[in-house]
This record gives structure tokens, C-alpha cells and sequence, in this order.
């Protein structure tokens, strides 16, 4: 028998990262999930690989330029094992993209769907594409051949070019580059006397480059892709002339402009060639990707438009019902007299948009405040909140301008808030304010009273349609003082120290969550029944695994359901025995926190948090958990943990050795997300 070392429980980050990035490929790959959902998670599996690469990745090719030696704390591996292993991992996952994509693209043309190749036009079609080119998209090229005096143009993040090897009639050779995003032109063009024949405006670029560069021969020609790294610490290029808002607009300006991490190609070129634009780029040979599907997913919308009337190739359409918990009318009344658990998407956001609305009516209402996120493009919130500062509410908002790729959207939005007299202000130093708070201030005959919403998502309707996500409503006066008491910290650049109810990060939540399991471990070693049951989107705490580590040799039992990465593996003899640990992958996104502590009875504690169980939320954001303390939502929240732990349809265990595979069917088919929909 195999005798297990500590360090067998543990997963490399970046490693588990593109496991999970497999599982969405899986649905792609899924015979039973519709057609156009299957395109649709091959584009959700691009634009996730993509953000990797330009985050993660990035941050790796960083930390080599500081230094060979720094390793990750779990599994040790430095920067340049992962890297190696990153890319060894991505080229075998991308021939099986490659493959989806052609088995869907088949399937295809039961509908009527062909993305053809110049190659498969008739005579006639290819003559009346090359006019179509000739007239409509050739105009709007704008081609470079490289030399001395015209070194390499900046090729933009994301975007595709059309590359071509030149050769002069002396024999000389160059590279020839053509940008093909043309903004007046779709990016799927009919191309078939009949309807339903397409091909990609780069594939056609491609076909005609001998068109656009005339007097040439063509030697060589692909599509090429770039990458580019968007780690960029804020802090690092922080220029104190600007104010911090406008600081942070030229960082986005400054990401667009960073190193290559990767380049995809479209077609076999040679080593000759790749050496050269790597050269060009600074940018490793191991970097280059081959791909025989192209190398962006964003036509799909079209497609969809095309077969909008064929029901069964997209989910049947769900909209969220009002909650049950809710009558119609006005909200806040009838929060004061209890709490309100809402599930998203299963429920919709109105009742909480409702609610910001009255409050902004209300006289007895004096002040609003919110933490801000992520936004929808057109938020209501936002609307809300600018009518209650017109109408003379005292509106204080954080905006979180350092989130990921929305800074440019919260930066819009922020300013649009001053305009209308909101207080705003952008977090604090060092750390992301990602807790998802609003509280409401009424000054009544019995005082100052507080209205108070906690959830685990952000104030963003669109996403309220696609993420799952909880959060509670409530006029609980302990609970709303202590909210007030965060933002009293926040708004004077401070981390609140001390909490009662909350776990607030970055002082008071990873050390409460190891003591709560602590008090576990205690009841496992007296003999009495110890549980612990967590939801969230990653684990990648070592503190929080270790202490895990602890449960398990102590008999505790451990279920855990983590949709993305996970930094700990189940089952290992001797550590880690009594954990037991899910992913669902599917037509939502999983996205809510739940913390479960004790077997069951009156002292189970329950939370919905907005923290992942990861270093960067524990210790470098602040984020909130709320207890759940009415014991029927205590009681719903239990149940929609154990009808997820029961899904048998998108969830898939994680096995001792790091892979998972789709749980077995033991009982009758049980999807939790339908579920849920339909009760």
C-alpha cells in the first residue's frame, strides 16, 4: 500500500485552474446539451483561457523576470515548472477545442449551417465574393509589409491578423500583416447562392492576400493571434499629478500596450517563420498555438440570430420568478417585519431595485450606502441611486475601480454618480473592496433604523440572469449597525478590527473561519458528529486547507462543492479521508458562497459570504459573510446545499489523484439547477 505524504493533498493552482477549464469544454462536448449552448461553451473555454493566459500566465513570466526561485507554496514548483506544465496542459486541451468545434460545425448542417473554405465555393460563388471584396472590404484594409524603416505595427490584444510570407521577384523575403478587424464589415459573410453558406471575413482576407499584396509571391500565409499580458500592478506606475480615477484609466491604456504571453496560428508555418515574428513579438516558440478552428469565437451571435426560430438548439428560455417570500408592492415594509432570503436567477433582482427606489422616496430615509463592483452597462442601481441623491439622500458609494477588466465601465459609471451629487469614493490602499453591501439609514420616532442587503454577487442585473447567487435582505438592527460599522471604516480609508455577527476580511474572517472549524475538530475528537459543508467558486488558502487537512484526521466530516480551482485533493489516506469534494459545471454559473458549520440543530451556523476560500480574498479584500440567523432561510439554505451536493447531471467528483470524472447515476437523473428553476 502506498504510503502518503502531506504533500500529496495538495494541487498546483494554475494546474487546477485549467482542469476546470476542461470541465467547460466537457459541456461543449456533450451530446445532450443544445447545439448553439455547445458553441457557446467552446466560447466561454476561449475567452477563459484567454484571461488566463493574460493574468496568471502573465504574472508567472513576471515573477521570472525577479527571480528563478519563486515557487508555489503548496506543491513548491517554480515559476518556470508551471509555465512548462501550463503550456504542455493547454496544447493537448486545445486539439480537443479544435475537435468539438468540427463535431459541432458538423452537426451544423442538419440546419442549414456551412462556414465553408474558398476552396468548397462553386465557380460562381467565388467570383461574387472576390466583387464583395474587391468593393466592400478591400477599401478598409490597411496592409504593412515589415522592413527597416517599418518595423512590426502593434498588433492589439485579441485580435486577428492575416500574416503572409513575401517573396520578391530577386528572391528576397518579407512578412506582410493585415489587420482583420474591420468594424464595417461583419465578421460572417454570405458567401452562398444559397442561404446558410458563410465564411469568415479573416478567411476571406487570408484567401485574397496575392490581391493586397500584388507583385509579391505568397510563400506562407496564416491568421495570427496575440495575447498580451494585463498583470500590471496599479500601485507600481501610480502617478500622484493625476487623481486616482483618472490614474486608473491610464492603466487600462497602459494594459493593451503590455508583452505577448501567446500567440495562436491558424495554419502550418515554418519554423523559419515562427522564430521571426516570435523575434519580432519577444515572445518563446513554446508560446505559438496551432489551431484548425478559428481563433475567435465572436460570430457566434450571429449563427444563433440565423436559427433563432429552431427552439432546440438553445436552453429552453427561464426568467426568474418574484420570490415567494415577497408580495407585491412595497419592499421595505415587509422587510421590517422579516428577513428575505433572494436566489438568483431562480428569483429575479426587482425586488431589489424596488427596494433602492422607495428608498429614495422615502422621508423618513436619509442616507444610502453601497459598495459597487461590478455593473451591468445600463444599471438600474445606479439610476436608483442617482435619484436619491437628486432627491437629497445622503448617497454614499465605493466604487471598486481596480476590478478586473471593468475598470473602464466603473470608471464611466463613478463619474456619472458625482454628477449627481453622490459621494464616491475608489477603495482602499493595497486591497479590493469586494464585499457586496447596501445599507439604508432611516431616522424614525424610535431613532436611527437600518435597512440592510448582503450578497454574494455583484449589483449587476445582467449577471443576476446568469451567475447563481444569494442574498439577504433585512432590518435586523445588530446586523445593520455592524454593516455601518464597515462603512464608517471604509469611507475613513480604514479595515474594521473587531466584528460580532460578520466575518469581514482582511482582519476577521480567515482567522474566524479556523477557529469555527477549530470548534469542529473539538466535537470530532469528544465523539460527537463534527460537519462541514462549503460552496464556493475556489479554494487556494493554504491556512483554510491545512486547517481542512486537520478536520478530516480528526474524523470530521467535509463536503465541499468548488466549481473552479481547488488546491486540495480528497481521499488521501491518512489526510484527507473524510472530504469529499464537487464541481457543477452548466448552464449557470455557480457562483454563490455558502459556509455550513455543525451536524445540524440550533448550533449549525450558516453564511453566505462574496469570499472565496483564496488568499487574495481572505487576507487582501475586504469581503463580508453574514450568518443566516432566521432558521427557515437557515433551512432553505441547507437545502439548496444538499440539492446541489445531489446533482448527478452537471456536477463530477474530484478523485484522489486531481481529475474528476461526471458523478455516477446511482438514482434518478437530478440536475439542481432545473431544480431549482422549476420549484
Amino acid at each position: 500500500m502506498a504510503e502518503y505524504k502531506k504533500k500529496d493533498c495538495y494541487v498546483n493552482r494554475e494546474l487546477s485552474w485549467l482542469k476546470f477549464n476542461e470541465r467547460v469544454l466537457e459541456e461543449a462536448e456533450d451530446t445532450t446539451v443544445p447545439i448553439l449552448e455547445r458553441l457557446g461553451f467552446i466560447s466561454i473555454f476561449q475567452s477563459n483561457l484567454d484571461e488566463f493566459f493574460m493574468v496568471r500566465v502573465g504574472s508567472l513570466h513576471d515573477q521570472m523576470l525577479l527571480s528563478n526561485e519563486v515557487r508555489d507554496n503548496k506543491t513548491t514548483m517554480t515559476s518556470k515548472e508551471q509555465l512548462r506544465a501550463i503550456i504542455k496542459e493547454t496544447t493537448e486541451i486545445m486539439l480537443r477545442k479544435d475537435c468539438a468545434y468540427q463535431n459541432i460545425m458538423g452537426e451544423l448542417r442538419q440546419y442549414g449551417i456551412h462556414i465553408k473554405k474558398y476552396k468548397d465555393l462553386a465557380e460562381k460563388e467565388q467570383i461574387a465574393l472576390y466583387a464583395m471584396f474587391k468593393k466592400d472590404i478591400k477599401p478598409l484594409l490597411f496592409p504593412i509589409i515589415l522592413g527597416k524603416k517599418q518595423p512590426i505595427p502593434f498588433l492589439r490584444n485579441k485580435e486577428i491578423y492575416g500574416m503572409a510570407v513575401l517573396e520578391t521577384k530577386g528572391g528576397k523575403r518579407k512578412i506582410g500583416i493585415v489587420p482583420c478587424s474591420t468594424p464595417q464589415c461583419k465578421r460572417l459573410l454570405e458567401v452562398g447562392l444559397e442561404s446558410g453558406k458563410f465564411m469568415l471575413i479573416e478567411e476571406v482576407i487570408l484567401h485574397f492576400l496575392e490581391k493586397i499584396f500584388t507583385g509579391y509571391k505568397i510563400v506562407e500565409k496564416a491568421l495570427i493571434r496575440i495575447i498580451r499580458n494585463a498583470d500590471i500592478d496599479e500601485s507600481s506606475v501610480y502617478d500622484e499629478d493625476l487623481d486616482y480615477r483618472e490614474h486608473m484609466a491610464e492603466v487600462v491604456k497602459m494594459r493593451r500596450k503590455l508583452s505577448p504571453v501567446r500567440m495562436d496560428i491558424s495554419r502550418n508555418l515554418s519554423e523559419t517563420i515562427i522564430k521571426e515574428l516570435c523575434d519580432y513579438l519577444k515572445l518563446e516558440k513554446k508560446c505559438v498555438f496551432q489551431s484548425s478552428s478559428p481563433l475567435d469565437y465572436g460570430f457566434m451571435g450571429c449563427i444563433k440570430d440565423y436559427l433563432r426560430d429552431k427552439k432546440e438548439t438553445i436552453y429552453e428560455k427561464r426568467r426568474g420568478k418574484y420570490p415567494v417570500m415577497l408580495e407585491k408592492g412595497y419592499v421595505i415594509p415587509q422587510i421590517e417585519k422579516k428577513d428575505v432570503l433572494l436566489s438568483y436567477p431562480y428569483e429575479t433582482m426587482e425586488p431589489f431595485i424596488r427596494m433602492l427606489r422607495e428608498a429614495s422616496e422615502d422621508e423618513e430615509v436619509v442616507a444610502i450606502q453601497m459598495t459597487l463592483y461590478r455593473l451591468a452597462k445600463n444599471s438600474q442601481v445606479v439610476e436608483a441611486l442617482i435619484q436619491a441623491a437628486e432627491n437629497g439622500k445622503e448617497v454614499n458609494v465605493l466604487v471598486e475601480l481596480k476590478a478586473r477588466f471593468d475598470e473602464e465601465n466603473n470608471i464611466n459609471w463613478s463619474r456619472k454618480l458625482e454628477e449627481a451629487g453622490c459621494n464616491v469614493t475608489y477603495g482602499l490602499d493595497g486591497l479590493k473592496v469586494h464585499s457586496k453591501l447596501c445599507l439604508i439609514t432611516k431616522r424614525t420616532e424610535n431613532g436611527v433604523r437600518y435597512i440592510t442587503h448582503i450578497g454574494t454577487g455583484n449589483y449587476n442585473e445582467t449577471t443576476a440572469c446568469l451567475y447563481t447567487d444569494l442574498s439577504i435582505l433585512t432590518a435586523r438592527q445588530d446586523i445593520g449597525e455592524q454593516v455601518a460599522e464597515v462603512f464608517w471604516c471604509i469611507f475613513l480609508g480604514e479595515t474594521i478590527k473587531e466584528t460580532r455577527d460578520l466575518l469581514v476580511a482582511p482582519n476577521c474572517l480567515q482567522n474566524r473561519i479556523l477557529t469555527i472549524i477549530d470548534e469542529e475538530i473539538e466535537k470530532a475528537e469528544r465523539g460527537e458528529k463534527a460537519y462541514i459543508g462549503i460552496k464556493v467558486n475556489s479554494l487556494t488558502d493554504k491556512a483554510v486547507i491545512d486547517k481542512l487537512i486537520c478536520a478530516s484526521k480528526a474524523g470530521v466530516e467535509i463536503q465541499m462543492i468548488i466549481r473552479g480551482i481547488c488546491c486540495l485533493k480528497p481521499g488521501i489516506p491518512g489526510y484527507t479521508q473524510n472530504i469529499q469534494i464537487k464541481s457543477i459545471v452548466g448552464r449557470l454559473l455557480e457562483h454563490s458562497r455558502i459556509y455550513i458549520f455543525g451536524a445540524s440543530g440550533k448550533h449549525r451556523k450558516v453564511y453566505i459570504s462574496s469570499a472565496d476560500l483564496m488568499t487574495r480574498n481572505t487576507l487582501r479584500r475586504v469581503e463580508v459573510a453574514v450568518p443566516i440567523l432566521d432558521q427557515t432561510l437557515q433551512k432553505r439554505v441547507e437545502e439548496i446545499f444538499s440539492s446541489l451536493w445531489k446533482d448527478n447531471m452537471k456536477a463530477r467528483q474530484m478523485l484522489p489523484d486531481g481529475n474528476y470524472q461526471k458523478v455516477k447515476k446511482k438514482e434518478e437523473a437530478f440536475c439542481a439547477q432545473e431544480f431549482f428553476y422549476n420549484h
